[in-house]
């Protein structure tokens, strides 16, 4: 027990010390340029953006850009034409969201063979993928400058349950002409949802079932000591690294994000001490050896970390302490201005009134099955709670697996053909 507490205090400090240099260390050369990337060996694959990494695999995306009531500037991806699809979409449109510090790369990190969002447009779903405020794809605003404006990070997922995930959704129903939706939601993309449903019930009208992948609520439960830890130290100095300009973590481009990268395509043994990392990172029981390929955990480090606000992760510090799926605890005193009481307001989970599958994994260090269990036990209209045969089945797993396609797509698939018209 005390080398494996030593070896997460290593790990963390690692890690806090990359983060650290990123904001204090600023070079000109990052992030490096593609071409120097090309000529360093680095996977073709990892250097894709969405529309051209699809396009690679005989996929047609479209990229569309949406404006929330409060100003920010969305990128949604659609896929127009699928490789193995040769007849009329279903529908309704199904719209994918992506989990914490990732973006709608990671339904294609793994390849046509595993990407979600590859097998869901195969199966001849008209298939559209979110971003949120904050990650690469979605840094823009009508008015706010993300590089020098301390006010455009000023979100968490309140604001991304508020704004985000609602003009998505009108989005995509006045592009299609369709009234409802199928929602497919990994771990954040389903507490987004869910902050929808409870700050804006009108918008829970407009899905017809909410596929949840892993949900992350509360996460009272998280077993990852490095996760929790980490969050938990950027709660606590959330104000102080305020002062010092820093808002924005985890982002593309910047030195820990293209430190993993550059180290993760050395060789075939920096490919396996980035799995590694990954297993190290949830923490779990037995690690998932095999699941994630080397080349997957190559191309994701890509594309991963993507970017967010420091105050959303500030909210998932308070989460790993709360029993209660809440607001942010701001202390208090202006609890009581913000909130008119001294505890943070909860998310009303019973307005989520949408028709639920849950698929979770019992090997998942940040997303613990009693939390899961807890919120499932939360909601008023579950069809069905999964747990994925698989023991070793981890949270990373939901997006990244190469077993995808025979673990978690044909339950998701049942369902989305039981809300589907041909």
């Amino acid at each position: 027990m005390p080398s494996k507490r030593l070896n997460t205090f290593h790990v963390l400090f690692i890690s806090l010390a990359v983060v650290a240099v990123g904001y204090v260390i600023r070079t000109p050369w990052l992030p490096i340029r593609r071409e120097t990337k090309t000529s360093m060996g680095y996977l073709e694959d990892s250097l894709m953006n969405f529309t051209e990494l699809t396009g690679k695999y005989g996929y047609i995306s479209e990229e569309h850009h949406v404006i929330t009531d409060d100003g920010y500037i969305l990128t949604m991806f659609r896929i127009a034409k699928a490789k193995n699809c040769h007849k009329r979409k279903r529908s309704p449109p199904v719209l994918l969201m992506h989990g914490l510090l990732q973006s709608s790369d990671s339904w294609i990190d793994s390849g046509p063979n595993a990407g979600l969002a590859y097998l869901i447009s195969d199966a001849c779903y008209d298939l559209w993928l979110g971003n949120v405020r904050g990650n690469y794809y979605s840094r823009g605003h009508v008015h706010l400058n993300p590089d020098k404006d301390a006010e455009y990070w000023n979100f968490y997922i309140e604001e991304i349950g508020t704004y985000d995930v609602p003009a998505m959704i009108d989005y995509v129903l006045d592009y299609t002409g369709f009234k409802k939706l199928n929602y497919i939601g990994f771990s954040q993309g389903t507490g987004t949802f869910l902050v929808m449903c409870s700050e804006r019930p009108e918008y829970c009208e407009k899905a017809q079932l909410l596929i949840s992948l892993a949900p992350a609520s509360r996460q009272f439960h998280t077993s990852s000591q490095i996760y929790r830890m980490l969050t938990q130290m950027f709660d606590r100095m959330e104000s102080a690294l305020s002062i010092y300009g820093v808002h924005e973590v985890f982002s593309k481009g910047e030195f820990s994000q293209e430190f993993v990268g550059f180290f993760c395509h050395l060789s075939v043994a920096t490919q396996r001490l980035c799995e590694t990392f990954l297993n190290l990172f949830e923490q779990v029981d037995s690690s998932h050896s095999g699941s994630i390929t080397n080349q997957t955990t190559t191309v994701l480090f890509g594309h991963f970390p993507a970017g967010t606000s420091l105050h959303n992760m500030a909210w998932y510090g308070q989460s790993m302490t709360a029993t209660r799926f809440r607001k942010f605890n701001h202390g208090k005193k202006k609890n009581l201005v913000v909130y008119g009481s001294e505890q943070p307001a909860a998310y009303n989970l019973s307005a989520m009134t949408v028709p639920v599958l849950c698929i979770y994994g019992n090997n998942d260090g940040l997303v613990d099955v009693k939390d899961v269990e807890w919120l499932m036990s939360k909601l008023p209209n579950v069809l069905e709670s999964v747990k994925v045969e698989d023991p070793l089945w981890t949270h990373l797993d939901m997006t990244y697996s190469q077993y995808t396609v025979y673990t978690i797509f044909p339950k998701i698939s049942e369902y989305l053909l039981k809300y589907t018209s041909a």
